[in-house]
């Protein structure tokens, strides 16, 4: 008699995959999400973070929310650090977990830049490629609050700013990461430098797209000095879109068109490409838009932004990623795989929950056939724990 489920294999997504050197059993990327949980003053991961990439580890490849590479680099609540030696020991903890339920994980490296706000530095002015304010709003412990106009950032910041990169990296290697991915997505320092509208420097890091780019591009080296082989991955959103200072016009997508092939020297693990949005709910996501990268680039792309099952497999089926990524869904089902692999419909998060605090909309979600009671056994967590902090985040819901 044969079996009436279906075949998990012949769903590209579950493919096994090499990215660079990363091994992957499957092709489903937990994309970085903000969520807002090292409350505490040294910004240190905690058992709760344990828990939530630990429930996740059946992913093909783990990226973790964005990390900051030091105190200059802060711009939002509760996000951990890799610059201080706690906050190594408290990742340590995560990749622990992880490993040991047989996954893979790699840490993002961020900056924020001129979209941090003097509230998050000790009062001082943050700094950016120039002294132009990125119209855009940061969250700080008062709430949300509009960027200011920053200070221009001197050749020295920008040496010590890859320095900082370069030693987060090594940590993260300490830590036990498998590998890092460079942050240069959305409105935060690295693309910053790569936006004529924001970087007016004449000096190397200014000037033309050769000059913008540069800033990334020493950071990618300066990272990849604590890792043999391909083991650096990088994250671009060209078609960001943010108020008037971010924009996906072709002079955009044509430095970021001639920024991609010069990745091709350099031994990028993959590239995490954020695609256009949806024009409507429900819609699918544009995949000419993938593609456009897809043939500037000859190694490894993860796709991203508002897949589901059905389009993850196509955009994979079709040549043009080799993985795809997935934050929203990963936030309601960290059993997304099997989810996946069983055809089954994947749960709906709680977005008050999503930047909240605490235990709640974080580790409780139950797994597929699992009730939430059994979680909140397994890991000594239950509801109401603690009080939110938040109920909304910097940015739309995550895709």
């Amino acid at each position: 008699m044969s079996s009436t489920l279906p075949n998990a294999l012949d769903q590209p997504l579950l493919r096994r995959a090499d990215l660079g050197d990363f091994l992957l059993p499957n092709r489903v990327v937990m994309a970085p999400v903000t969520r807002g949980r090292a409350a505490n003053d040294g910004l240190v991961p905690t058992e709760l973070h344990a828990a939530y990439y630990g429930q996740r580890a059946t992913a093909g490849l783990i990226i973790t929310e964005g990390t900051w590479v030091s105190e200059r680099a802060i711009g939002f609540v509760h996000v951990p650090g890799i610059y201080r030696e706690e906050q190594v020991a408290g990742w340590r903890r995560v990749t622990d977990v992880v490993h040991a339920l047989g996954g893979r994980i790699v840490l993002q490296l961020w900056h924020t830049g001129a979209a941090s706000h003097p509230d998050h530095l000790g009062g001082e002015l943050p700094g950016g490629p120039s002294a132009v304010n990125p119209h855009t709003r940061c969250f700080t412990a008062g709430g949300f609050k509009e960027s200011v106009t920053p200070r221009e950032m001197t050749t020295a910041d920008i040496t010590a700013t890859v320095a900082d990169f370069r030693a987060a990296s090594a940590h993260a290697r300490r830590a036990g990461f498998d590998g890092v991915e460079i942050g240069a997505l959305g409105s935060f320092l690295i693309p910053q430098f790569l936006n004529p509208r924001l970087n007016h420097r004449t000096d190397a890091y200014g000037g033309d797209r050769t000059g913008r780019r540069r800033l990334l591009l020493e950071i990618f080296d300066a990272v990849a000095m604590a890792w043999s082989g391909r083991r650096v991955g990088v994250r671009l959103g060209p078609y960001w879109t943010e108020g008037d200072r971010f924009r996906a016009d072709e002079e955009t997508l044509g430095d970021y068109d001639a920024l991609v092939r010069e990745l091709n020297d350099r031994p990028v693990a993959y590239l995490h490409l954020r695609g256009r949005d949806r024009i409507a709910a429900g819609g699918t996501p544009d995949l000419a838009a993938i593609a456009r990268y897809r043939r500037q680039f000859d190694g490894p792309l993860i796709a991203n932004n508002g897949f589901d099952r059905a389009s993850g497999n196509a955009v994979i089926d079709a040549g043009i990623a080799d993985a795809v990524s997935f934050a929203t869904h990963f936030i309601a089902n960290p059993d997304l795989v099997t989810r996946f692999a069983l055809h089954r419909e994947p749960a709906v998060g709680d977005p008050a929950t999503y930047y909240a605090g605490g235990a709640d909309g974080y580790v409780d979600y139950p797994m597929s056939g699992m009730e939430p009671s059994l979680l909140e056994r397994r890991w000594g967590l239950g509801k109401g724990t603690t009080t939110p902090l938040v109920t909304s985040g910097p940015w739309p819901a995550a895709r």
